[in-house]
């Protein structure tokens, strides 16, 4: 499992670097990225959320659901906490903190799972992300836009959001769309990773590569997101899986290990880039967790089947 792992981040790290290449060639500016960031926020997650729940419902799916989002629940709030207890030892400003706290766990994982295990066990990603991505559009985008009020209404209302409850009720009540209609959404979805990808590394071929790898606060930053984080998920799901009746418990939260350790979230980048946010140090972040992410992901992996 680490060595097929290591080769799909590797891809989709080769995807990154072109990216990077376009805008230091001069065919795209790095702003140019910004396009793509609102595409993918608004068009590809969506979709891609859809697409992760249209698969037949059967009993052990819902109960590897229930347990994937009982997890997911627990780790976001011992996440969210973790953070809280050092926002002032640490000086966290907004985007360390949503980037220690928030995974890619969409653009990354759902391509990652799919490959690997196959699209039939892509729907236990849908729980981490029925968890996150609430989160994601009321905690984390109040925290960056430093709106002291959530607005639940645009909450909501948010499309994302409804994705997210429309892909529900399409798993629970096996309605299924026109063939015609998934086929569009399933394309369109599949391109998460790949644009997520290239997103950060336009955004990387602005930048200064030295002050990404030479900065204190990105590494420490990093080191949270990749290790203590994921370490923490390792002991948690570890006695999880032990304590389930579930068949495949082990493998089943193993995709919520997946998406626990994954580098600092796409979302929180693009979120900084398209409210005005301080979207350098959340690049950095990124593109140092997704370069060291293809480490410390199988690694974790390893830890976690032992």
């Amino acid at each position: 499992m680490g060595i097929a792992l290591l080769g799909k981040l590797g891809s989709l790290f080769l995807i990154m670097l072109a990216g990077y290449v376009i805008v230091r060639c001069g065919l795209l500016r790095s702003e140019d990225s910004h396009t793509l960031s609102v595409l993918c926020l608004y068009l590809i997650c969506p979709c891609s959320i859809i697409s992760a729940f249209q698969i037949e419902s059967n009993p052990s799916i819902v109960s590897g659901l229930l347990l994937c989002l009982a997890a997911a629940v627990v780790i976001h709030a011992v996440y969210i906490i973790t953070v809280m207890l050092l926002k002032k030892p640490l000086k966290l400003d907004a985007v360390e903190q949503t980037s220690i706290i928030y995974t890619n766990a969409g653009n990354l994982i759902i391509p990652i799972v799919s490959s690997l295990l196959g699209p039939e066990w892509v729907i236990y990603t849908c729980a981490f992300i029925c968890v996150q991505v609430p989160l994601q559009w009321s905690h984390c985008k109040s925290i960056i836009c430093n709106e002291h009020h959530l607005d639940i209404r645009k909450i909501l209302t948010n499309v994302n959001m409804i994705s997210v409850m429309l892909g529900i009720i399409l798993f629970f009540t096996g309605l299924e769309l026109p063939a015609f209609l998934q086929s569009t959404i399933d394309t369109v979805g599949s391109t998460i990773g790949t644009v997520s990808m290239l997103v950060v590394g336009m955004l990387i071929g602005g930048m200064d590569l030295k002050d990404i790898f030479l900065r204190r606060r990105t590494w420490l930053i990093t080191a949270m997101r990749l290790v203590v984080m994921p370490l923490i998920t390792v002991l948690f799901l570890r006695i999880g899986a032990g304590h389930s009746s579930l068949p495949e418990a082990d493998k089943v939260l193993m995709i919520t290990l997946l998406a626990a350790a994954a580098p600092a979230g796409a979302t929180v980048t693009q979120m900084a880039q398209v409210y005005g946010a301080n979207e350098h140090d959340a690049c950095s972040i990124n593109v140092l967790t997704t370069l060291l992410c293809i480490v410390t992901m199988p690694l974790m992996v390893a830890l976690y089947q032992m």
